[in-house]
């Protein structure tokens, strides 16, 4: 599905239409980002740093107003519903910020405390199990400003679930997490999915479209470049037909002869875009033309390829 300005399904649970940020001397931040999150999907918010993910998200719940274009979250128009809406959306937004002096625990009551739909007589209780969601309930009385960075990260996941959250709102979920930590992150992620819950994260790791989302957008430079979900997007890559041989020039050839495109020779290899034959057929010609084959097979191409020849630019595959 690209850009549309077909009518939002129903319940879809955050849509935008044509959100726009300019700053200070005409610098466009968002261009005319049409969103549409489908309901109980992890969605996966992807762009290079500096594509403009942030600043939507902060247009999404309304902590900094849009130019032009408007935002819907769980049906109410945003920032006008943000007291009726916000207090049903978990988020996490930027680098967390806490009280450093006090304790994981007691900053989770603390910021509980603010919020005037809680419960304070549960209060107590849904710290405990937030912190233990996170994996942080060991380190529950240790004073903030001894956490590691990605304690803190934990930390302001457990902020978000500290109620029941229809929506969840995530940027760069796993940012300064080791490698173990990020897969729990991602287990948490596909656990609270499990329950209902409406997963938004951004992100420029790739690893975390692949294994985690069920769609994906794609930013670059303010731009709203795609948005699918991850099973048409790997249903759309081309596979390329890959041969390992000696006989570069005579493969070639015969590949071409057959309907091959796009072919390419590096080293002892030569590769292009598969044609609708079956496989056999290829082999069959390439073995009747005295190929010596060392390696054959279709490959297809990785998410991050695909990502990269929509924006041009590169990606981070860590972790």
């Amino acid at each position: 599905m690209t850009q549309t300005q077909q009518q939002p399904a129903a319940g879809s649970p955050l849509v935008t239409r044509g959100l726009t940020k300019r700053f200070r001397g005409g610098q466009v931040a968002v261009d005319s980002v049409d969103l549409e999150v489908p309901a109980g999907s992890v969605f996966g918010f992807l762009g290079p740093n500096g594509s403009g993910k942030t600043t939507t998200i902060r247009m999404l719940l309304g902590l900094i107003a849009p130019t032009a274009g408007e935002v819907q979250l769980l049906g109410e128009p945003m920032p006008k519903a943000q007291l009726r809406v916000l207090p049903r959306v978990g988020a996490l937004v930027e680098g967390p910020a806490f009280y450093p002096f006090w304790s994981g625990q007691a900053n989770l009551l603390r910021f509980d405390a603010a919020d005037s739909t809680a419960d304070p007589r549960t209060r107590k209780a849904r710290a405990g199990e937030a912190l233990e969601r996170v994996g942080l309930s060991n380190a529950a009385g240790k004073k903030v400003r001894a956490y590691s960075l990605g304690m803190r990260q934990r930390l302001a996941i457990a902020v978000a679930l500290m109620q029941r959250r229809e929506l969840l709102v995530l940027d760069e979920p796993t940012n300064g997490l080791d490698p173990q930590g990020t897969r729990e992150v991602r287990h948490l992620i596909q656990d609270l999915a499990g329950d209902g819950t409406t997963i938004f994260t951004s992100t420029h790791l790739l690893a975390e479209v692949e294994q985690v989302c069920t769609h994906a957008a794609v930013m670059s430079r303010g731009k709203l470049i795609r948005q699918s979900s991850v099973a048409e997007l790997r249903a759309e890559l081309r596979p390329r037909l890959v041969v390992r041989t000696p006989d570069l020039g005579i493969a070639a050839e015969t590949l071409k002869s057959l309907g091959v495109t796009d072919l390419k020779t590096t080293d002892e290899t030569v590769e292009g875009d598969a044609v609708e034959l079956p496989i056999e057929k290829f082999a069959a010609a390439l073995v009747a033309a005295d190929v010596r084959i060392h390696g054959f097979g279709l490959e297809r191409p990785s998410l991050e390829e695909t990502f990269v020849a929509l924006t041009g630019e590169g990606f981070d595959v860590a972790q």
